[in-house]
C-alpha cells in the first residue's frame, strides 16, 4: 500500500505548471473513435485514468501511444482508430473509471451498436445513467441492460430535441458525440456549460462537426456524414489549478500557476479574494498569495459557472484553518462529505447536516493517519496535512493518482515536505 507522508508547517511558494484537464482529456480520447485514422491529443495528463482509458481504446482495436513531455506532468497521446472499431468494453476496466461510459455515444453513432459495461468510479454519491440512456433513445437508439452491460443498437440516429433534467456533464458529452453523426439537427436544452464541454465541442468542430452553443445551456448539432482525425491540445485543468490556489491560501504562501485560466475559476477565485488572498491574473496563468490567516467564507457548489463540486473538499479544508465559521453547501453529489470524518481526525471542527457542513476554523490542525475516499478528498487531506502539526499519513493514494500528475513532485517543487512511502497492506 502506498501512502503520502505530509509534514506540516511549510508555505507553498514558487511556480507550478498545469497540464490538460483530466475531465476533458478522457472525453477527447473517446471522441477520437468518431473518425478512422490517427488523432493526436496534446497536454494529456500522465495519470492513472488516462492509462485506463488508453486500455479501453486498445481493446476496441485502437493503437494508442503516449509520449510524456519533459516537464509539467503531461504528454502527447496518439490514437490510431481502425476503420471498424470493436463495440464492447470490458467490465474489469470500466468498473475502475466512470468516464469510460463516454465511449457509448461515439460507438453507437459510428458503428450502430455498443455493449458497454456499467461503470464504477469515485464513491461520491449516485450518478445514474438515465439521462444518457433517454437521450440516446430519443436519437433513435434501442438500449437494454443485461448482465451488467448496456447494450445499444441504432442502425441510424436521427436528430431530435432533448431536455436534460439536470445539466449533466457526462450526458451532455455523450449526446453531443452521438449527435454529430446523426441525420438532421439535434438540440440539447439544459446542457452542461463547463469548459470541458466547450473543449470537446471545439475538437469535434475541428474534426468537421457542426456545433453551435457550446458553453451555453442550449447546444445545437447539425449532423454530418463523417469526421476526420485531428491534432488538438487539451484545455488546462481548472480543478488542479484550483487545488494549488487553495493550497497557497491555506499555507499562507505565494504561488504562480502557469497555464491556469482565471476565467474558468471565477467563483472560486472570488471566494479566495473574500478570504483575504491576493489573486492576480497573468498573461499565461495566475498568481495567488496570502499574508496571515484566511477569513472563513461560505461556499455553495453548483454546476458551472458556480463553485465546482470537485473543489469542495479543498474548500472545507480551507475553512477548517480560517477565522470564524463557514457554511459549505453541496448541491451536486450527496456523497461528497464522506471525507469529513477523515478531516475531523486531523482536529477539524466540522458538523454535517444533509448537504450542509458547518466548519469552525482553528489556527492549526493535528496530524493523524487518514484515508482518501476519492480523488479530490485525497488532495484536500494532503492540503490539510500541510497545515497540521507533525506528520500526516494519507492512505489509499491511488485515488489521487487518478487525477493529479506528478502530485508529490509538484508539491515538493513548491516547498512542501511530502513523501510517497510503501506500507504493508
Amino acid at each position: 500500500m502506498e501512502c503520502f507522508e505530509v509534514t506540516g508547517g511549510t508555505a507553498l511558494t514558487g511556480r507550478v505548471r498545469v497540464t490538460g484537464a483530466k475531465n476533458s482529456a478522457l472525453k477527447l480520447m473517446a471522441a477520437a473513435l468518431l473518425a478512422a485514422g490517427r488523432t493526436t491529443i496534446d497536454e494529456v495528463p500522465d495519470i492513472l485514468d488516462v492509462a485506463i482509458m488508453s486500455e479501453v481504446l486498445r481493446r476496441l482495436g485502437c493503437d494508442v501511444t503516449y509520449e510524456r513531455h519533459a516537464v509539467g506532468g503531461g504528454g502527447r497521446l496518439v490514437v490510431d482508430v481502425p476503420d471498424r472499431p470493436g463495440t464492447e468494453t470490458d467490465y474489469d476496466l470500466v468498473r475502475r473509471m466512470r468516464a469510460s461510459i463516454s465511449v457509448l455515444g461515439p460507438l453507437v453513432a459510428r458503428c450502430g451498436s455498443a455493449r458497454v459495461a456499467l461503470p464504477g468510479g469515485d464513491a461520491i454519491g449516485s450518478r445514474g445513467l438515465d439521462m444518457h440512456i433517454s437521450g440516446l433513445e430519443r436519437l433513435g437508439a434501442t438500449i437494454e441492460s443485461e448482465h451488467g452491460f448496456l447494450v445499444a443498437t441504432a442502425p441510424r440516429l436521427e436528430g431530435t430535441s432533448i431536455w436534460l433534467d439536470f445539466p449533466s456533464v457526462g450526458a451532455t458529452e455523450n449526446l453531443v458525440m452521438a449527435a454529430v453523426l446523426a441525420e438532421g439537427t439535434t438540440v440539447i436544452d439544459n446542457a452542461a456549460r463547463e469548459p470541458e464541454i466547450v473543449d470537446l465541442c471545439a475538437m469535434l468542430t475541428a474534426m468537421g462537426a457542426q456545433i453551435d452553443g457550446a458553453g451555453t445551456s442550449t447546444i445545437t448539432v447539425d449532423g454530418v456524414p463523417g469526421l476526420q482525425p485531428v491534432t488538438y491540445t487539451t484545455v488546462p485543468d481548472r480543478i488542479v489549478a484550483g487545488t494549488w490556489a487553495i493550497g497557497a491560501v491555506m499555507t499562507r504562501g505565494d504561488v504562480v500557476i502557469e497555464r491556469a485560466v482565471a476565467d474558468h475559476l471565477t467563483v472560486a477565485l472570488a471566494k479566495l479574494s473574500d478570504a483575504g488572498a491576493q489573486v492576480e491574473p497573468l498573461p499565461d496563468g495566475l498568481r495567488v498569495a496570502m499574508d496571515g490567516r484566511p477569513r472563513g467564507v461560505d461556499v455553495v457548489t453548483l454546476p458551472y459557472p458556480g463553485f465546482p463540486t470537485d473543489l469542495q473538499p479543498m474548500a472545507v479544508a480551507l475553512a477548517a484553518v480560517s477565522t470564524g465559521t463557514a457554511l459549505i453547501t453541496e448541491n451536486v453529489f450527496e456523497g461528497r462529505f464522506m471525507f469529513v470524518n477523515e478531516l475531523v481526525r486531523l482536529g477539524a471542527s466540522v458538523r454535517t447536516d444533509g448537504h450542509h457542513a458547518v466548519v469552525r476554523g482553528r489556527e492549526r490542525l493535528s496530524s493523524a493517519p487518514v484515508l482518501a475516499t476519492d480523488i479530490r478528498a485525497g488532495a484536500g487531506l494532503v492540503l490539510a496535512g500541510l497545515v497540521s502539526d507533525g506528520v500526516t499519513e494519507v492512505q489509499d493514494v491511488h485515488h489521487v493518482d487518478r487525477g493529479y500528475p506528478d502530485f508529490v513532485e509538484q508539491l515538493r517543487g513548491l516547498g512542501a515536505r511530502i513523501e510517497r512511502v510503501q506500507r504493508p497492506d
